[in-house]
């Protein structure tokens, strides 16, 4: 059994989601995992507590959350020696078109950072119509409208594959059982 940290920022929620998903799937394989949000840090943990790290942010207004964009410089040499994954949530990811630009963001977030991550994936996000202010809420209906015509705007739409997020935590154990020599105890092979 290998122990997990699921580090992650959110915005409006969703990367909290999807970090729980991939919690919940991590502890199906077997392993103890922990999600914690960045807004309230690890606490009295340390990295050196946990045999992995996978750490999520959303993009919003082009940008990644600074909490944790601080929690990867400040713990650069500790990433740098554990298997680590990250994963990133965003509205761009949800159409074909938008990928190119997710990718863009990851990868300025990796050269800010200087981190080099095992595993990489992006995921879908969210539109919450219903917890935007009117302002917010009639501008972002707008670029719905332009952006996602089929999408019934009078409530909120969930983009998230959850089979893709599962695969990826998946992905991510498979990885960390290979590399550490666990055997999960689902009966699952431990292959990189």
């Amino acid at each position: 059994m290998a122990s997990f940290l699921v580090y992650y920022g959110t915005g409006e929620g969703q990367t909290a989601k999807v970090a729980d998903r991939i919690v919940e799937t991590l502890i199906e394989r077997g392993h103890d995992a922990t999600a914690v949000d960045a807004a309230h840090g690890l606490g009295d943990r340390s990295l050196a507590d946990f045999d992995a790290v996978v750490v999520g942010a959303s993009i919003h207004a082009g940008k990644h959350q600074a909490a944790v964009t601080e929690f990867v410089e400040a713990n650069h040499e500790a990433l740098a020696g554990t298997p680590t994954a990250f994963f990133q949530v965003s509205m761009s990811s949800a159409t074909e078109q938008g990928r190119e630009q997710a990718a863009g963001y990851v990868e300025s977030f990796l050269e800010a950072t200087d981190w080099h991550p095992d595993r990489i994936a992006t995921f879908g996000g969210a539109l919450r119509f219903s917890e935007y202010g009117f302002l917010k809420r009639f501008l972002v209906k707008q670029v719905a409208k332009k952006e996602f015509p089929d999408v019934d705007r009078s409530a909120d739409a969930e983009f998230t594959d959850w089979q893709a997020v599962a695969d990826f935590a998946n992905d991510v154990a498979a990885f960390v059982e290979g590399r550490l020599g666990v055997v999960p105890t689902d009966g699952a092979p431990a292959t990189e």
